[in-house]
């Protein structure tokens, strides 16, 4: 079966809505590189994964759902999604819209992801 980058996406949204980090990590190519107006630009597993964990620390009840996901090319796809959460020291509520556009490398494996957030929604 061909590589759709659409589906993979759909794939690693799920390990994520399940907190799967074993899973999570293993999608990225070592050299990933992960770029977010909420965290900057990260490189490599160790900085990735360190801010997925710290991220679902303070977030551990967030709930996310794609509106829209689809291949742009053979390697790369994008995701338009929304998500809902609390911080779990505050109990300030959290909700995003935006969207990711991830590239793959032939393995299937990630290696860049860049998230906009939407200001207005």
């Amino acid at each position: 079966m061909a590589f759709d980058p659409a589906d993979e996406i759909e794939r690693f949204h799920a390990a994520i809505n399940a907190l799967d980090f074993p899973a999570i990590e293993a999608y990225f190519a070592e050299g990933a590189t992960y770029v977010s107006n909420g965290v900057g630009s990260l490189a490599g597993h160790a900085e990735i994964m360190a801010a997925f964990v710290k991220y679902f620390d303070d977030y551990p009840d967030q709930t996310a759902e794609n509106s829209l996901v689809e291949r742009l090319t053979p390697l790369s796809g994008r995701a338009v999604w929304s998500l809902r959460a609390t911080h779990s020291k505050t109990g300030k509520p959290l909700i995003r819209k935006g969207e990711e556009t991830i590239t793959f490398n032939p393995e299937g494996r990630i290696t860049r992801v860049d998230v906009t957030d939407y200001q207005d929604f």
